[in-house]
């Protein structure tokens, strides 16, 4: 059996380190492009180096493009390759333009295709990522979900009558944290020690609504400063878009700052944090694995369970005030024990499905 995997962000290179290590230990062949979405050293070789991710065996230049072009361009290179490699499956992670290009080409082609992370939404179709992964998840063959609220999200689309097969098999982020933890590591690229020697709150941004917005970045840069001045330091390593967009506005962060970090750093952050701030999918996930209290910045958040349970906390648009929504988390008790995410089995899950070809 031959697969192969198409990955170009960051967060798909974590979900699919142990998803490669399952496909080989079952003698699974897999052909692996990186797309070239991330192109930055920092925000993509790093991962292949630190979690011994396979070598991709082809690389597209596909990065710094507006999405149509990006996803215009990512089909072109890809439709040649896949006709080449004749791969029984195609793998697509998430919800970003790779994923998207991914199904395309592979749909195009007639060729099986396997989403992992499947049934996610976050019901605001403003977001590009949710465009991508609803009709990512249309044009499967398979669909391998994370959450019983993304399985539910699915019967409620009418997926149950569709010529798809569906598996929960939990989060394969959460197989990585535990894979990698272990390995996390300070890297004097993240700022002087004596910074993360006190209580600090770790914190990104970078999605398009928060940074493209010139009025949203300016009230997230004032919340951010303050937090780190009134009630605790902040620590933020800086994406690339996100530092473009600050420069472009004239806007400062008055906080302990540094470049984008390796997972192995990131998870060294989050083991030695006391509190999260962010805009991305998987540290909200991973703060709660970690036992850590978020707050996710943006309007709406597809891991509603995070929620539910109170170890999330969404400061929208129209909130104000975020050191006193990070002081309210604090006082909260905080129900760990939650086990929708799967036992760390995720990757191996797939990875027999795939070969035995029956859910």
């Amino acid at each position: 059996m031959k697969v192969v995997t198409i990955i170009g962000a960051r967060p798909q290179f974590i979900k699919s380190a142990p998803v490669s290590i399952a496909l080989q230990n079952l003698g699974i062949e897999e052909f692996t492009i990186h797309t070239g979405q991330h192109y930055d050293p920092e925000m993509s070789d790093v991962f292949f180096e630190e979690m011994r991710l396979p070598q991709p065996g082809a690389r597209l230049d596909c990065g710094n493009l507006d999405h149509t072009l990006m996803v215009g361009k990512m089909l072109l290179e890809l439709s040649p390759i896949l006709a080449r490699e004749q791969p029984d499956y195609v793998l697509v992670y998430g919800d970003t333009n790779s994923t998207l290009a991914g199904a395309l080409a592979a749909t195009k082609m007639m060729i099986p295709l396997v989403h992992v992370e499947a049934g996610l939404r976050s019901f605001n179709m403003d977001m590009p990522e949710e465009m991508n992964r609803i009709l990512t998840d249309r044009m499967s063959s398979v669909l391998f979900t994370p959450t019983n609220a993304a399985d539910q999200n699915l019967q409620n689309e009418g997926f149950g009558t569709f010529p798809v097969k569906i598996a929960q098999v939990g989060d394969v982020m959460f197989d990585a944290l535990h894979s990698f933890l272990p390995q996390s590591s300070y890297h004097p690229s993240m700022g002087e020690p004596h910074i993360f020697s006190t209580p600090f709150v770790l914190a990104t941004m970078h999605r398009f609504e928060n940074v493209n917005d010139p009025h949203r970045l300016k009230q997230l840069v004032q919340e951010l400063n303050n937090v780190h001045h009134n009630v605790m330091p902040v620590w933020m390593p800086v994406h690339p878009s996100t530092a473009k967009k600050l420069t472009e506005h004239g806007l400062v962060l008055k906080v302990h700052q540094g470049p984008p970090v390796g997972y192995l750093q990131m998870l060294w952050a989050l083991e030695h944090c006391a509190f999260v701030l962010t805009d991305s999918g998987g540290l909200q996930k991973e703060a709660f694995f970690m036992k850590r209290p978020c707050i996710t910045l943006r309007d709406e958040t597809e891991w509603v369970e995070l929620i539910e349970i109170g170890a999330n906390e969404l400061f929208t648009s129209k909130d104000t005030n975020l050191a006193k929504a990070l002081e309210r988390m604090a006082s909260k008790e905080i129900n760990y024990t939650f086990a929708g995410y799967g036992s760390g089995n995720a990757a191996l899950k797939i990875a027999e499905i795939l070969l035995k070809g029956s859910i």
